[in-house]
């Protein structure tokens, strides 16, 4: 429905992002059905229309189906009128990907991060940046703008506070890489990415009430209520990962102890691997993926590891399920890797320890995106931001 009131240059942009929202989601569409589903009256439509044609963010396409009269001619989202740029900066890894509009995967970058200060994670970040940005094709708008999921709190100025398994604290990489680049940029919490990732193109998209858990060197949790992202008052919602499931227990980076992450991520995983004493295997060689293939190999020492693991990855799933009742859990990240080994403890746990009324029609599964879910999202959030800053 179209907004009447208030100043006109703001109703004009609220209409004509509702136009190009619909484009997007419908697609094709014709003008008078944007017409009819928005309440826009035909002249406005056609106007707006117009406009979005001429900053090449729509196309016509061939006419479609007649209902009587004369075809009506379609019209397409242009998904190639820029491209974005989306970064998962794991602490063990850094994932880059240019994607269209619309968030299609284009290309993308997976590259092992061995160090851990922040000027040399930096230099190594730019360089990948720009190696997207030079495989990206010509387009009206080029680069839109390029997101980064980060592994710590992130404040709504772009600023990464503290980010424990780097030691970092008062980072401002949203300053460093606009400098370099010129380019909008948004920092989002990797949780919080990868769970927008998943609620648009993912396990999640039917979902309103969500929770992504993000496990790899640590644990994130990113929150979808109502169908929005939940970030908190300032922008810190989301680190289950150091809540206490053990009194006196593991010393944690925060400087906390006993924290989930210590007992259930990628890390834990790979320091209990480490105690086995696993023949021909060596710290350089010992990985997720190396143990999910010794578990098949019927390797009883990994397969009660990831058990371990899987029951305390659940130990901190049924505090979450029991705090927010959502109807969705999806578990992302490095972890998807040992799916097959970790659904039958967590499943277990669960049925024996979650409330009945909180398991029904709650639905607990591992990411379609798997190890892309905060890559895609916060290149979805920089599109966004494009779209809404774009149109006059």
């Amino acid at each position: 429905m179209s907004i009447q009131t208030g100043n006109h240059q703001l109703v004009k942009k609220i209409n004509k992002n509702l136009v190009l929202d619909m484009i997007i989601h419908y697609a094709p569409i014709s003008r008078a059905d944007i017409s009819q589903k928005s309440g826009l009256n035909k002249g406005t439509v056609s106007s707006l229309v117009t406009e979005l044609m001429d900053e090449q963010l729509i196309l016509e396409s061939g006419p479609g189906k007649s209902s009587g009269g004369r075809r009506p001619v379609m019209l397409l989202f242009n998904e190639r009128a820029g491209f974005s740029i989306g970064i998962d900066l794991g602490v063990n890894y850094i994932l880059g990907v240019l994607t269209d509009l619309k968030g299609k995967n284009l290309v993308e970058i997976n590259r092992k991060l061995n160090v851990r200060t922040y000027d040399e994670v930096l230099t190594f970040l730019k360089s990948i940046i720009q190696e997207l940005m030079q495989a990206a094709p010509k387009s009206p708008y080029g680069i839109v703008g390029i997101g980064i999921g980060v592994p710590g709190l992130v404040d709504h100025d772009g600023r990464i506070l503290t980010a424990p398994n780097f030691g970092w604290k008062n980072q401002y990489l949203k300053r460093d890489i606009e400098n370099e680049f010129n380019i909008p940029v948004i920092i989002e919490n990797e949780a919080s990415a990868g769970a927008y990732g998943e609620k648009l193109y993912g396990a999640g998209n039917d979902s309103n009430h969500m929770l992504y858990v993000s496990a790899g060197i640590g644990i994130g949790v990113g929150i979808i209520i109502n169908g929005e992202l939940y970030s908190g008052k300032e922008g810190f919602s989301g680190e289950f990962g150091h809540t206490i499931i053990q009194v006196n227990g593991k010393d944690c980076p925060c400087g906390s102890s006993g924290c989930w992450e210590l007992y259930a991520s990628e890390k834990a995983l790979l320091d209990e691997a480490k105690r086995l004493s696993l023949p021909n295997v060596t710290e350089e060689t010992l990985s997720i993926e190396l143990l999910d293939k010794l578990a098949k190999q019927g390797n009883e020492d990994i397969i009660n590891l990831f058990n371990t693991i899987g029951t305390y990855l659940a130990v901190g799933i049924n505090n979450i399920i029991h705090t927010f009742n959502p109807d969705k859990i999806i578990i992302g990240n490095r972890l998807v890797i040992a799916k097959d080994w970790l659904k039958k403890p967590i499943e277990k746990f669960i049925n024996k320890n979650t409330m009945k009324y909180h398991q029904d029609q709650l639905d607990i599964s591992f990411s379609k995106l798997t190890t892309y879910s905060s890559a895609l999202g916060v290149s979805a959030l920089s599109i966004e931001s494009f779209l809404k800053s774009s149109l006059n």
